[in-house]
């Protein structure tokens, strides 16, 4: 079953049919003409009410929303869980929730959307992956077109973590550093896909990278039916997974799944501030995105649209915080609730601190945090927060008692 009837630009409202496999309008230029994926789901309630409750294995739970052509790629994404934070719930004043993503096969939320895409390739006959990427999608793409055995290149900033290099390499990617930042290997990416007809993966562009993220939405549905969050913080680079899980959980309360939808919390770095700027109606800065947390250092997102009408449609909002901040909550997250995340996972408890400090966020509401990916894929950066290693010698007298 594919339940996709029709591909409509966010900026025009064009309409494209799927089967002419077009992923942008070309209508438009730069970062426009981004396109959102339509549904028919008038057969999918009862087979998706029907498993609510059941557990969650993976995100093929929800196959009957997704546009797969009936090939579903297998590694295992999906179905994370939702856990409780009792810790940082008394020190914040807000009932604190955490979906965790960092379970999933390549150790980020990425898998959802890669899970999605190497499926349409497959039922595409397609034999070259291809995306631009800060790094996390990098290592998931190339997990997915491993398992699939299609080939894969990617294009990352010359300044990518070597964790998330050398990932992508591990499952037999070629991975190409190219000078400069995100925007210079996207453009690089983007001009090589046109030419060579490889399948361009970029969540910037291919509008299925959403559908696979907005799984996340679907399975915050379900996992808090009987107590729906008033906050969801999402940290925003592209601002496609803060847009997909709005997607998703609003998908679930037009199914009526659930009764309500939560609003929306985005989050930012000081150094990457387009799409809160656009929100917020703030100027534009002219120079591109500058952050330590590099899953989010994007200067000229292009789904920016796509956040801002989920913000604006939740009642949300965005705030703005400085590396110390994401820094000093990766180490927070770690001491309080047991959690590695890395730096822009991290952002978004240090986005929940500010919103609640500046009344944002009202004592006594609930939040769920979205820790989109582990901090093993960068530990230079936790390597600067914490003490080093203890040397001790070979005697218990010599052993302290903990601090």
């Amino acid at each position: 079953m594919n339940p996709t009837i029709a591909l409509e630009c966010i900026d025009c409202g064009r309409v494209f049919v799927p089967a002419d496999e077009r992923l942008v309008c070309p209508d438009h230029d730069g970062v426009g003409g981004i396109l959102d994926v339509q549904y028919d789901q008038s057969g999918a309630h009862d087979a998706i009410e029907a498993g609510i409750g059941d557990g969650i294995d993976d995100l093929w739970k929800y196959a009957p929303l997704l546009p797969t052509d009936g090939h579903a790629v297998d590694l295992g994404a999906g179905g994370t869980p939702l856990l409780d934070a009792p810790t940082l719930s008394r020190e914040l004043g807000v009932t604190v929730r955490l979906k965790d993503e960092r379970g999933n096969p390549t150790g980020s939320i990425k898998d959802r959307a890669s899970a999605v895409l190497t499926s349409r390739a497959l039922a595409g006959d397609e034999s070259v992956l291809t995306c631009a990427s800060t790094g996390n999608a990098a290592a998931s793409l190339a997990g997915y077109a491993a398992r699939t055995g299609l080939d894969c290149c990617i294009f990352v900033p010359a300044d990518v973590p070597e964790g998330k290099a050398v990932q992508p390499l591990v499952y037999g990617a070629d991975v190409y550093a190219v000078d400069g930042d995100y925007d210079d290997a996207f453009s690089l990416c983007r001009r090589v896909a046109a030419n060579r007809e490889w399948y361009d993966c970029s969540a910037a562009v291919n509008p299925y990278a959403v559908e696979g993220l907005r799984t996340v939405g679907h399975e915050l549905a379900e996992q808090s039916r009987a107590s729906v969050p008033d906050w969801i913080v999402y940290p925003m680079g592209n601002g496609c997974g803060l847009a997909a899980t709005w997607k998703g959980f609003r998908e679930f309360a037009e199914l009526g799944i659930v009764e309500e939808c939560p609003r929306l919390l985005g989050v930012q770095a000081e150094g990457a501030t387009a799409i809160h700027d656009r929100f917020t109606g703030e100027p534009a800065r002219a120079d591109g995105g500058e952050t330590q947390a590099d899953s989010i250092d994007v200067g000229h997102p292009h789904n920016a649209q796509k956040a801002c009408r989920a913000l604006e449609d939740s009642g949300g909002a965005t705030v703005v915080v400085s590396d110390r901040e994401i820094l000093d909550a990766e180490r927070t997250l770690g001491r309080t609730e047991g959690i590695y995340a890395e730096p822009a996972s991290a952002a978004t408890l240090a986005g929940l601190e500010s919103a609640v400090e500046a009344g944002v966020v009202a004592p006594g509401d609930s939040a769920t945090l979205v820790v989109t990916g582990t901090g093993l894929k960068d530990t230079a950066s936790a390597r600067d927060l914490v003490d080093g290693v203890d040397h001790v010698p070979d005697t218990p007298a010599a052993v302290p008692d903990p601090e």
